[in-house]
């Protein structure tokens, strides 16, 4: 199954992120650097990330954490919990331009905002997946 690779807190983003992937225990690296590197060469490796406030929630809690497609905690609309999955591609550009062709929505091309060379497109229930090169980020 998944192992957890590693994990990042941004307190003051209000934020965590996870990194699972389907590989053995034993080949993920000690080093945080290296483990950095294995997590973005990896086949299969999946960002979870983690928006802090739903946990606070009483009763039962559903949040994509997208602004436009918000949740419900006890039948009232909220925002939070989930933000997205993140996948690596070859080629983000190319798979973008797969996805278009797929009739997927486009939500941040590779070229639009600050962060150039990835992208996000939402999946059929509207959930975002974030789409970053195989290997380094261009800086």
């Amino acid at each position: 199954g998944f192992n957890l690779v590693m994990h990042r807190d941004f307190p003051q983003w209000s934020f965590s992120v996870y990194f699972v992937a389907y590989c053995p225990k034993e080949d993920v690296p000690e080093d945080e650097d290296a483990r950095w590197k294995f997590c973005m060469n990896c086949p299969a490796c999946i960002e979870l990330t983690h928006n802090y406030g739903s946990e606070k929630e009483e009763g039962l809690v559903y949040n994509t954490g997208n602004s436009d497609a918000t949740g419900v905690t006890d039948g009232q609309k909220v925002k939070g919990g989930f933000g997205h999955l993140g996948i690596t591609v070859p080629d983000v550009y190319a798979a973008c331009e797969r996805f278009k062709a797929l009739g997927a929505t486009i939500h941040k091309s590779p070229n639009a905002g600050g962060m150039k060379g990835l992208a996000f497109v939402k999946d059929p229930d509207g959930y975002l997946i974030e789409v970053l090169p195989k290997g380094p980020m261009v800086s």
